[in-house]
């Protein structure tokens, strides 16, 4: 009689669940792990991923999509097992598609690579049953008898050189999209990678390995970024960190003997199987072919997740066996997963909004100056410019080198006229980092301020030399020109603007002010046109506009955009009295008293308004005087 093949269902049947109900209660479970946050903000890098990313819909969520096309993938290899396990031939169709989907994944994500290689390892040890010791012991005293291990079996060879070739193809096709170059990363991205000493950067990478190990059994301390300084690097075998290297270590030698080595076949393959989609998913995240931009990085472990709950689920079974009170094994494996849920659910919550999740790394990673830059900016966008300052100066506390936090923190003190620390704030900026092009444009703003000219004009163009296509530099620039009365290059400098950006709507406007300021009425209503053209919907330019079509006396046509301006702002109070200027000028005084009156309610300080109403009151009633005599 054939020997059955062991089965996991039978060692924990009190788990046991027909098929539909199984596929019900994880459906449920991942549900209520997710459910808190479907609604939520695109957070962090989702700002550029998705928000500000003009092909989100192909690769603004490669996430995703590299997760999606693991699943086809690996269904579609699921799909010719099943096709073979029912009597019929391998399909070769199906192993296509499996190649398709997972290269497809990898032109959207670098961890591509990986689903082609799981396909392979489940090929090769569910449905060819391959001993990997075996095999290695063959090719080792090059022994004639490898098609009686099942290498070729089933056309194993030609499935995993069809993976093989295709992966190789899109990794080509990736590179020459790319280019050659690698990325460009820091030291405080990934500390360990720019280590001079090599015992340094191989003891801190296994404990980077570890600490992911960690994650993966116990997913309690979690953060959106691990760089600067969140990690301290060991420097020597005295830390006592070293002991996280030691035990890692010694359970993967432990298994890893155990899949090689172990007389049950099938336990063989299951561990194999379970550290084949542990190990291989995390390769390209490992820093050994490569430096990665990351010291952690919680996406690079949710393919070997499958991994360790493979081994998760092996492991318990094994326990299952020899357990005389299985209850309470199963009240153990419950309370885990209750746990898990739990906390899956309050960490989906606090990717609900930037706020939340940035606070909550501030428990995680206190030593992390990116961290608290975050938390300072997302309180400065909110208009908490105190609280902002807090975070800003403890993120250049804990890295004097944050460029950007300087920025930021130099950008705050300008708007609150605290000149003299902007300026050096920037200044140390750009020393540390001299292509730093927006703090060199900062820098030139706060000169202007402080009226020194010729540097704040010697620091724009210092920006624009590191950042060519600069819009909002030329503005600034074209600002401290009009300041110095050198109108011809203001103009220039905020056309340039326009060029490079044009729905620039501040650009556009102080062209059109300058030109209507000096009197150039048909030149400024060209550009006024212009403007709107390219950008109809900005009540600013049309409010522009309508002052200078006034002053040419078009009045309908500077009534109607005035009267469009106050319907997209009708809280402006200079819209209302300009407009009340122009009823004022055109004869229509009852319009004119009735918009002056509204301006004043806005803005009972409106300079020149009130001065105008009184002039107004004077004429209307010297007029009833005269209608009554």
């Amino acid at each position: 009689m054939a020997q059955t093949e062991p089965n996991l269902d039978h060692d924990i049947s009190w788990f046991h669940l027909p098929s539909y109900w199984a596929k019900m209660v994880v459906a449920l479970i991942s549900f209520l792990c997710f459910a808190n946050s479907y609604d939520g903000d695109f957070v962090f890098d989702d700002s550029e991923a998705i928000i500000n990313n003009k092909v989100a819909g192909i690769v603004g969520r490669a996430d995703l999509l590299c997760a999606l096309f693991f699943l086809l993938s690996f269904l579609g290899y699921c799909k010719a097992f099943r096709e073979n396990k029912e009597g019929h031939n391998f399909s070769i169709f199906w192993v296509l598609v499996s190649v398709i989907l997972g290269a497809v994944a990898m032109l959207c994500k670098e961890q591509g690579i990986t689903i082609l290689g799981l396909n392979a390892v489940f090929d090769a040890l569910v449905i060819n049953k391959l001993n990997v010791l075996e095999l290695i012991q063959k090719l080792l005293h090059k022994d004639k008898s490898l098609e009686n291990i099942g290498l070729l079996r089933k056309g194993l060879l030609f499935r995993i050189t069809l993976l093989m070739s295709g992966g190789a193809s899109i990794l080509y096709i990736r590179w020459r999209i790319m280019g050659t170059g690698p990325p460009a990363f820091t030291e405080v991205d990934n500390p360990a990678s720019f280590a001079d000493s090599l015992f340094v950067r191989a003891i801190n990478y296994n404990y980077y390995y570890s600490l992911n190990a960690w994650l993966l059994l116990c997913p309690w301390w979690l953060c959106f970024d691990w760089s600067m300084g969140c990690i301290p690097l060991i420097k020597s075998v005295s830390d006592w960190r070293i002991i996280a290297l030691a035990a890692l270590w010694f359970c993967l030698i432990g298994l890893i003997c155990q899949a090689l080595c172990s007389e049950d076949s099938h336990k063989r393959r299951i561990l194999t199987l379970g550290l084949g989609f542990l190990i291989i998913p995390f390769l390209p995240a490992s820093n050994l072919f490569f430096r990665v931009g990351f010291v952690i990085a919680e996406r690079v472990i949710y393919l070997p997740s499958i991994g360790y709950c493979i081994l998760f689920t092996y492991g318990f079974s094994l326990l299952s066996k020899q357990a005389k009170k299985k209850k309470i094994l199963a009240v153990a494996v419950l309370g885990i997963l209750v746990i898990n849920v739990m906390r899956c659910a309050l960490r989906s919550s606090q990717w609900r909004s930037e706020e939340q999740l940035f606070r909550s790394a501030l428990s995680v990673c206190p030593l992390n100056a990116k961290v608290h830059y975050n938390v300072g900016k997302n309180l400065a966008d909110k208009g908490n410019q105190t609280a902002a300052i807090k975070y800003y100066r403890e993120a250049v506390r804990l890295n004097p080198k944050y460029v950007h936090a300087m920025n930021n923190l130099g950008n705050i003190l300008k708007e609150r006229n605290e000149l003299q620390e902007a300026e050096e704030l920037l200044s140390l900026a750009v020393q540390i980092q001299p292509d730093f092009a927006a703090a060199w444009m900062n820098l030139g703003i706060v000169q202007n301020s402080l009226r020194r000219f010729e540097e704040a004009e010697q620091s724009y163009w210092t920006a624009i030399k590191h950042r060519k296509k600069y819009p909002d530099c030329y503005y600034n620039l074209g600002r401290l020109y009009a300041d110095l009365n050198r109108h011809i290059d203001a103009l220039n400098a905020w056309r340039n603007a326009t060029v490079l950006k044009p729905e620039h709507s501040l650009a556009w406007n102080n062209m059109i002010i300058l030109l209507d300021n000096t009197g150039n009425l048909a030149q400024a209503e060209a550009v006024g046109r212009e403007a709107l053209g390219l950008i109809p919907n900005d009540h600013s330019l049309m409010f522009s506009l309508a002052n200078v079509l006034g002053k040419s006396q078009k009045y309908k046509e500077s009534e109607a955009l005035f009267l469009k301006a106050i319907k997209a702002n009708p809280n402006a109070a200079s819209y209302h009295g300009n407009l009340a200027v122009l009823y004022h000028r055109w004869g229509n005084l009852d319009l004119a008293k009735k918009h002056y009156e509204v301006s004043l309610k806005l803005d009972p300080m409106a300079p020149g308004t009130k001065e105008n109403y009184n002039l107004l009151r004077r004429k209307l009633e010297q007029l009833q005087k005269k209608g009554g005599a």
